[in-house]
């Protein structure tokens, strides 16, 4: 049975580590939520150790610097992990080939040029025309606010009768930017896939991304970890697969579905919802505080 909580605070004695998402819990892609800032700060002063978890598509450095740009302070966080890390990682290991078509915007170059130390000696990579490519990275569409993944229709098919496979940077499907819903590559992946395309993902609910934060973290297999996010299918899902507590933050995502106080959701929507879900996350609470 999940239990509705108010703050942070009532648990958060009996857990070592935070794995936090950002959009939706700690910010709305415009501006940094000042109660949640203030839950991770109280977090870390009482000895804890936060993971910023995001299925952004670009390396950490540049979540970094647009959370600086909203004025995240930086002493609410200890470490930022994307999927953008763990996809780029396989991108250059190959799992795609080298010749390869990117679906996406111009903010999310950094995913080939960024080259990680790691892969400095790796055959190079190049983006490439859909006629010419070996497979696909979607970091998300290329125009977010207006395409949906039914845009893509005709090029998909031909990928798919050509058997490219398609590495997601993002798992997710939509995000909240202010007022506005865009989709993510998880949509465009997701589609693909409904027509017989290949998708890889890395992010969350994926283990990859778990796997990078405790080892970045030095968080042993006793740790006590907490992951907190408003997506049921990313967030939950990927905390129930690794075996760790969540907190669903309900007035994110599906904000609409529990009641018309978003900082209070009622109960019986929520166990309601929560079962057509199938998840079960260990706690609830409106908004991150």
């Amino acid at each position: 049975m999940t239990r509705i909580i108010t703050s942070l605070a009532e648990i958060s004695a009996s857990y070592d580590a935070l794995f936090c998402d950002l959009w939706g819990c700690l910010h709305n892609g415009k501006h940094p939520f000042a109660a949640a800032v203030a839950a991770l700060q109280a977090f870390r002063a009482q000895g804890g150790k936060v993971c910023l978890m995001t299925n952004a598509p670009r390396p950490n450095q540049y979540v970094i610097r647009q959370l600086d740009r909203m004025d995240v302070p930086r002493d609410c966080w200890d470490l930022v992990v994307s999927s953008g890390d763990a996809a780029q990682d396989a991108m250059f290991d190959g799992a795609v080939g080298r010749k390869l078509w990117h679906i996406g915007t111009e903010k999310d170059l950094g995913f080939f040029t960024d080259i990680p130390d790691d892969h400095r000696d790796a055959a190079p990579v190049s983006r490439v025309k859909l006629e010419e490519a070996e497979g696909i990275v979607a970091s998300g569409p290329f125009d977010e606010l207006h395409e949906t993944p039914e845009d893509y229709r005709e090029r998909f098919l031909s990928a798919r009768d050509r058997g490219l496979p398609m590495l997601c940077a993002n798992p997710d499907i939509v995000v909240d930017l202010g007022e506005t819903r865009i989709y993510c590559a998880g949509a465009l992946a997701e589609y693909y896939e409904s027509m017989g395309g290949k998708a890889l993902y890395f992010g969350k609910p994926h283990a990859p991304i778990y796997d990078r934060a405790r080892k970045l973290m030095g968080l042993g297999a006793d740790a006590r970890i907490l992951a907190v996010g408003d997506g049921i299918a990313t967030d939950i899902k990927g905390a129930e697969a690794q075996g760790i507590d969540s907190i669903f933050v309900t007035g994110g995502l599906a904000a609409d579905a529990f009641g018309s106080d978003v900082e209070n959701p009622d109960a019986t929507l929520l166990r309601d919802w929560l079962s057509v879900q199938q998840r079960s996350p260990t706690y609830a609470i409106g908004r991150l505080r």
